[in-house]
């Protein structure tokens, strides 16, 4: 199976994202969901990066499943998640993120960005407050 996405937590309390640019699966999204899940297994704070640079337009099904992801760990997010930045060079992912959002508030303080350095100064700055 190929990974939709790659998680990186060398940096802690900053964990990044970085979507491969792999087509979702319902496999592969499920490895995904569950890996967000994993983030919150420390009980610590920390803040999130979601690279988007490489990352599909997710089937409108695959953005349902993350918007209920989200509600149904609001709690643990608001919990534990500082703010989430993203990274998506394009207008289109942008719109995507709308949509997502549209459905499910993201619960905590969130930021886009065009790079992957402006995001990580942003992040840092987060979770050293």
């Amino acid at each position: 199976m190929n990974l939709y996405a790659t998680f990186d937590r060398s940096e802690f309390p900053v964990i990044s994202i970085h979507f491969t640019g792999e087509k979702e699966t319902k496999e592969n999204f499920q490895l995904y969901l569950d890996e967000l899940g994993n983030n919150y297994e420390r009980k610590e704070q920390f803040a999130l990066i979601f690279e988007l640079t490489n990352a599909p337009i997710p089937n409108v099904k695959y953005q349902l499943k993350q918007a209920t992801w989200m509600k149904e760990n609001e709690s643990l997010i608001k919990t534990y998640c500082h703010g989430v930045a993203y990274v998506i060079p394009g207008a289109l992912m942008r719109n995507v993120l709308k949509l997502i959002f549209g459905v499910q508030q993201n619960p905590v303080e969130f930021k886009v960005f065009s790079t992957y350095a402006e995001s990580q100064a942003w992040t840092k700055s987060l979770v050293s407050a």
